[in-house]
């Protein structure tokens, strides 16, 4: 049933509802059974140990575990080193610790929706009024509802005095609603037009009404918006999956090298089988960069502190990187785009022009003066500032006394009479002593325009019509002189004269223009979703250039009209979408997503909670935003401000362009490793490095250091770059030639160094495996170290400064500092299992690990005059 277009006697036959006893015991267990309870379900989370085996199971981990296991066997039947067993498997527990410390938080939004019940309700029941909790309302229930109470279900008004409802939490526009139960209604109408209808979850602000209860718990609005919320469940982040799929890259890589070196020492070299297989973990070992997911966890984390300054507190880390790759923000207008309060731009008196700004009149004054009197808003100074308490459009009338200096409370005339404001009149009336004539009063009548337009003058409702072209919202004021008060107050309203109108609107936060521009230079496109009338949504979108010209602007009924196919097709011309439900936002959200582009999604009300659950990245507002919406959000913006979600998008991208010098940097090693095991092999020289010394390179000598890059700065072109598609890979932009030319240069000298030290006899020193060995491991460690500064940025490295990243800078001396002691201190040096070198092999490796950043220094400076980037 369509409880909105029913008719009440319909809807109470439809429940068998006797309106003068309600319903009886029988009736109410019979409607529970029929319709369900006044609750919604909640879904529970994965617990601990779920979350444990879901964090072991990732290819990155299972690879680790799998080496440790196997060098933990080897070295039970061998030698009994359990070192790399214990470094193994102590980095998988690192990086499970970390991620479930970063993903060990609550699920609140549907505990949160709960708590929106309100605690009891008075229904009619078995003849007696009686006050239960709402948790056991059912349909059918006639309810009273009075001011200052929360709705405890869906219900149809039967009657209604002065009714107004705060339906923020479902539309979203903070605007009170004002409510008449007499309303008829025949065509379907979006939720925030319903007005003979109230809501679960909504508040009474003013007023009394009675109703019949339509809808409970799941059935209900705010039950409804708690089923899709529960429906949305969060797939992994765009940076996850091509980590993942790195993961299992090197996976294959791992196991392919393994078995290819394995097959050739079996055929060639005459290497015992244990020894063999020990040598095939190990390149399972230099296949794998251990530290990468603890320096993408930190980055991440560091994000996450820059962003809390910008006032952007991130509830779901991942969502750092992901907000930084947006291709579409998705914003709530109220309070997002503009500032939250309404604002009087234009104000005319009957028979003169109308003033958008500057001077005022005397009559001006007047007239303003006036709009005050005949208002319930007031004003205080608190803390130096003034604090505005009332109605949002009369704070209005006040703001604008306060802002020309005109606000002097304590010369407001008496009041002497008033007819308060009713949703039927739309209009209120107050009595004032006339201010020149001590034995007359005046009347002042504040209202609706239709309400109070003279029939006679074309030029006030010509007048009108300019300011609801431009999106105003129009107050109008008439008056009359009177010599007493009458007993009957009605009269007050008889003959009046008309005065004139005011223009309010929402204005555009100042830096939401710039904002706008900003995401549009770096690909990004803006789009409005509101729960407010199109005409007002476009015209602030056309301030802020959200909306251009052959732009289109889509309301709710418009959106339902259209198939799903019908909004793919058209979508990419549509900016703004106005007077939209829950349902229509989620809609919006995944068909962009459909079209493979990444959609952070802002909202303040229950009703965003869904898609922004959905979205990529949800966005809640810090001031204005419902719990709800808190717990359903990835970021919650302390500042409920647009250019804060930009100024995030650009921390974002930093963290996602250091994560990929991350990349660049550890697998630059990593490939070198292998490949320079496998040449050796298959020339017949031998492995140029032990287990222990692939693990000392890929954990502490370029480990330590690439924790530095997380904190590197962003370079100045990074806005002015395309977002990173869904499906771009993590190599792309130059990135994985960028690793073949420096895994090219470490080859090399390392195999260069390995020969010298395993073949040629230098400085008096014999030439053995072991010192061949030696010399690979510390040309390797060092290049591998000092390549940091190669990954920090696409200047040289001498234009960007040695010392400006205090952390690379600190943790390089310390991985340079940790190698030496552990080549020449002969416990270490046993560890390691390296031997001692003469100074001048010493010198010999010194200079074959400067070479790889000499080969990317003339990169970099062919690159750059090619307009093009070392690292994109």
């Amino acid at each position: 049933m369509n409880y909105k277009t029913e008719s009440i006697d319909n809807i109470k036959k439809f429940y068998d509802i006797n309106s003068k006893t309600g319903l009886n015991p029988t009736q109410v267990t019979n409607s529970r059974i029929k319709y369900g309870h006044n609750n919604f379900e909640e879904q529970r989370g994965p617990n601990i140990f779920q979350k444990l085996l879901h964090h072991l199971l990732e290819v990155m981990n299972i690879i680790l575990i799998l080496v440790g296991v196997l060098s933990a066997y080897l070295a039970y039947i061998s030698n009994g080193n359990y070192t790399k067993t214990i470094v193994v498997l102590l980095i998988v527990a690192i990086n499970v610790f970390v991620s479930i410390f970063q993903e060990n938080r609550a699920e609140n939004a549907l505990a949160a929706l709960k708590e929106l019940s309100s605690p009891t309700s008075t229904v009619l029941r078995s003849g007696k009024r009686q006050t239960i909790p709402s948790s056991e309302l059912v349909c059918g229930d006639l309810i009273e509802l009075t001011a200052g109470i929360q709705v405890g279900a869906d219900i149809r008004l039967l009657t209604s005095n002065s009714l107004q409802v705060d339906e923020s939490s479902l539309t979203g526009e903070s605007e009170p609603i004002d409510k008449n139960a007499d309303l008829d209604i025949t065509d379907e109408v979006p939720l925030g037009d319903q007005l003979n209808m109230v809501f679960s979850g909504t508040n009474i602000l003013n007023g009394t009404a009675e109703g019949i209860v339509v809808a409970v718990g799941s059935a209900s609005q705010m039950g409804q918006i708690a089923t899709l919320i529960g429906e949305q469940i969060k797939g992994k982040t765009p940076l996850q999956k091509r980590i993942d799929k790195l993961a299992k890259r090197l996976a294959i890589i791992a196991f392919a090298a393994g078995i290819l070196i394995f097959v050739i020492n079996l055929l060639y070299g005459n290497v015992p089988f244990v020894d063999n297989l020990m040598t095939a973990v190990v390149l399972g070992v230099a296949a794998v960069p251990e530290t990468l997911p603890v320096i993408v966890t930190l980055s991440l984390i560091y994000g996450v502190e820059n962003m809390a300054q910008k006032k952007a507190i991130i509830r779901n880390v991942p969502a750092v990187e992901t907000l930084g790759n947006a291709t579409v923000i998705a914003s709530d207008k109220t309070g997002t785009l503009t500032q939250n309060q309404m604002t009087i731009q234009k104000l005319w008196l009957s028979g003169q022009e109308s003033w958008s700004g500057g001077q005022l009149s005397n009559s001006e004054v007047s007239l303003i003066q006036n709009f005050a009197y005949a208002s319930n808003a007031s004003a205080q100074i608190v803390d130096g500032d003034w604090e505005i308490h009332g109605d949002p459009t009369e704070a209005a009338i006040i703001r604008f006394l306060i802002t020309h200096d005109l606000y002097e409370p304590e010369k407001n005339p008496k009041r002497l009479a008033e007819l308060p404001f009713d949703s039927s009149r739309k209009k209120m009336t107050v009595v004032i002593p006339h201010p020149q004539d001590n034995e007359k009063y005046l009347v002042l009548t504040k209202g609706a325009f239709d309400r109070l337009a003279p029939s006679s003058q074309h030029q006030a409702q010509k007048t009108h019509d300019i300011f609801a072209d431009q999106a105003l919202r129009v107050l109008a004021l008439s008056y009359k002189i009177i010599d007493k008060v009458p007993e009957d107050l009605t009269e007050l309203e008889n003959n009046l004269t008309f005065l004139g109108i005011v223009g309010m609107i929402d204005p555009p936060r100042l830096e939401s223009k710039a904002a706008v521009q900003e995401a549009r230079a770096a690909g990004i496109k803006p789009i409005m979703i509101t729960g407010d009338h199109a005409l007002t949504a476009k015209a602030i979108a056309q301030q802020i250039d959200i909306y251009r010209d052959g732009d289109k602007v889509i309301d709710g009924l418009t959106l339902k009209s259209m198939t799903d196919d019908e909004l793919s097709q058209m979508i990419q011309q549509i900016s703004v979408y106005a007077r939209v439900s829950p349902e229509d936002k989620l809609r919006i959200v995944k068909i962009w997503q459909e079209k493979e582009q990444i959609v952070a999604m802002t909202g303040d009300g229950v009703n965003d909670a869904p898609s922004l659950r959905a979205a990529d990245v949800g966005t809640a507002m810090g001031i204005a935003g419902t719990e709800v919406a808190k717990s359903a959000s990835d970021i919650i913006l302390a500042d409920d401000n647009f250019a804060t979600i930009v100024a995030a998008i650009r921390e974002g991208r930093r963290v996602y362009t250091n994560i990929k010098k991350t990349i660049y940097y550890l697998l630059s090693a990593n490939v070198a490793e292998i490949l320079t095991m496998l040449i050796g092999a298959i020339v017949g020289w031998g492995m140029p490095f032990t287990g222990i010394q692939l693990l000392y390179i890929n954990v502490l000598a370029d480990g330590i250091p690439g924790f530095g890059l997380s904190r590197e700065k962003a370079d100045s072109h990074i806005m002015e770059q395309p977002p990173v598609g869904v499906k771009e890979s993590i190599f792309s932009r130059g990135v994985s030639w960028r690793i073949a030319i420096c895994s090219t240069a470490f080859i090399i000298t390392a195999l260069v160094g390995f020969y010298l030290g395993r073949f040629i006899e230098i400085a008096g020193l014999t030439p053995n495996h072991q010192l061949g060995q030696t010399m690979a491991f510390v040309i390797l460690t060092l290049a591998s170290t000092i390549n940091i500064y190669n990954a920090r940025s696409n200047e040289s490295i001498f234009t960007r400064g040695i010392t400006t990243n205090k952390m690379i800078f600190g943790t390089t001396l310390l991985s340079l500092g940790i190698t030496v002691l552990f080549t020449n201190v002969p416990i270490l040096m046993n560890i390691l299992e390296v031997a001692p070198l003469s100074m001048t092999h010493w010198l010999i490796a010194i200079i074959l690990a400067l070479i790889p950043t000499l080969v990317i220094e003339i990169t970099k400076v062919i690159l750059n005059k090619q307009g093009k980037k070392f690292i994109g």
